[in-house]
């Protein structure tokens, strides 16, 4: 009977860190279908060899190697390796049916409470982790921190500089820092700077453009041609009025 609880219970447990945690907050299905075959593999081995303790070696040792070349194979979030290691943990608990009963089924919900807490939203988020390319090739550090802080409007903690280009002109960081949008805000340049001064501040305001230009305008604009010096002006034929 124990076994079949603990196999009920690494199922539930399971199933709330890939559907209720993982998936819900990050979204990748992918892994979700990988940390539920790794851990009911890894129970059914660890059940399966249980009854001899050089089994339960072999089967530790090759899970690990296993998992380390998992790992290998793909970019992981540090995150994504937890949730992996901790859906590895809770089917080793079940598959070995550590005694008593009910220690196996504490260490499941520590799991589960510790990737709810860890993992949630409210845990430091302010914090951040980016790499950022700068337009600029900045080599002084105190310079550096200064743009950083303004691009990405927050308080910088650590900056590694993965690339400084000089014949580009490009700076490629590594950055970690918290962000604060209230202190640094987004624009520095004043709204109202960008208005033209009123009347009576001594400076000329621009001239107001109509879409449709008096006979003035257009006059001014295309003036009539001159008249040479020296030519008269052609005569005027006044057919209508000798008739």
């Amino acid at each position: 009977m124990t076994p079949l609880i603990l196999i009920a219970a690494d199922l539930a447990a399971i199933s709330i860190l890939t559907f209720a945690l993982y998936l819900r907050r990050h979204r990748r299905r992918d892994l979700v279908v990988s940390y539920l075959g790794m851990n009911v593999g890894v129970m059914a081995v660890a059940a399966a060899l249980s009854g001899s303790a050089a089994g339960v070696g072999l089967g530790l040792g090759l899970f690990g190697v296993l998992s380390i070349i998992r790992l290998r194979s793909t970019e992981l979030a540090q995150h994504e390796v937890a949730y992996y290691f901790s859906a590895l943990a809770l089917g080793l608990i079940a598959g070995l049916g550590i005694d008593p009963v009910w220690l196996p089924l504490v260490l499941m919900a520590m799991i589960l409470l510790v990737m709810f807490v860890g993992d949630h939203s409210r845990v430091l988020p302010a914090y951040r982790h980016q790499t950022v390319i700068l337009d600029r090739a900045i080599a002084v550090e105190e310079e550096l921190y200064a743009r950083l802080e303004e691009v990405v409007q927050g308080k910088v903690h650590s900056a590694t500089v993965q690339e400084l280009d000089l014949v580009n002109d490009k700076t490629i960081v590594d950055v970690r820092y918290a962000y604060i949008p209230a202190a640094f805000p987004a624009g520095s340049t004043d709204s109202a700077a960008l208005e033209f001064p009123s009347a009576g501040t001594g400076v000329m305001e621009p001239p107001v453009l109509s879409p449709f230009p008096t006979a003035a305008a257009r006059h001014a604009a295309d003036p009539a041609p001159a008249v040479p010096a020296g030519r008269a002006a052609d005569p005027v034929h006044a057919s209508a009025a000798a008739a």
